[in-house]
Order: structure tokens, then C-alpha cells, then sequence
């Protein structure tokens, strides 16, 4: 063989060599922390209801108001956004606000729900990631034992 079809010949091998160095993405020691799964086809991320955090006097919700609107967000940065608080309300009495995907692991007294988006894609063994589906349970370290409301 010429030198030349030694030299093609290599360059296939090592073309194959670098395809068979991907490694298989392992599962991670805790899945049930992580606020996004995409160990497979079916995309899944943790979501919290923002509307939840108002109607349980969250007291990691803070607001701010901003030319004239009050906006309200979480210290936790749970979610990582601020919502203008009267939009949120007007959609809760037409329907709900919807969720808030997470930018962390949710407080034991978040409303979490775990929202697939590609459900036609699971093949036929399921979740290969289930822990991920484990939401957090159990009580807050700390008790409200009172609530101040704005007098009308």
C-alpha cells in the first residue's frame, strides 16, 4: 500500500476514534435539586406559581413600585423575574398567571410542579431521570405567627 492510501486510511481511524470518545452524561448524585433535566428527548423544568407566593404571604416576596405600577419578585430568587402585581391579579380572576420557570432549587413552601415539554418523545421505558420529579417536601424552617394588612 503507497503511502498515500496509509495516510487516508489513518485519518478515517482516527475520525471514528474521536466519535466513540463522546461519554454518556451521567446522572448526578441529587437530581431531585437540579431545576432542569435534559437527560433526554422530553425537556423538563421546575416551575413555581408567582400567584401561590401573594396568596400565602410568602415572606420571601418583596415589591417595589416603579413608575406607578408595583412590581413584586422573590429574595430567594426562586424565580428571577418581577411581575407587575396588578397584571398578576386581573389574570388570576380570568383563568391563573400561569408558572415561573425556577432559577433554583424551590422553598418547601413553593407551589413547584414539574412541566415536560416534549411529552411525545419518551420512549417506551419512561423518565430515564425520575428523582428529578421529587418536589421538595416537609415544612418551612420558620413560622409566620402574624400578618400586618395595610389599613383601607
Amino acid at each position: 500500500m503507497s503511502r498515500l492510501a496509509e495516510a487516508a486510511d489513518r485519518a478515517d481511524n482516527m475520525r471514528t476514534m474521536r466519535r466513540l470518545q463522546v461519554v454518556p452524561q451521567e446522572l448526578p448524585l441529587h437530581p431531585q435539586d437540579e431545576v432542569e433535566c435534559r437527560r433526554c428527548e422530553v425537556h423538563c423544568d421546575k416551575v413555581v406559581h408567582p400567584s401561590a407566593c401573594v396568596e400565602r404571604a410568602c415572606p420571601f416576596l418583596y415589591s417595589f413600585v416603579e413608575l406607578g405600577r408595583t412590581y413584586v419578585g422573590c429574595m430567594q430568587k426562586v424565580f428571577n423575574v418581577e411581575i407587575d402585581l396588578a397584571l398578576m391579579l386581573e389574570a388570576e380572576e380570568h383563568g391563573g398567571f400561569g408558572a415561573v420557570r425556577t432559577n433554583r432549587q424551590p422553598l418547601p413552601m413553593c407551589r413547584v410542579e414539574v412541566e415536560s415539554c416534549y411529552d411525545g418523545r419518551e420512549d417506551e421505558l419512561g423518565c430515564v431521570n425520575p428523582e428529578f420529579h421529587e418536589l421538595p417536601l416537609g415544612e418551612p424552617s420558620f413560622r409566620i405567627f402574624a400578618q400586618v394588612k395595610p389599613s383601607a
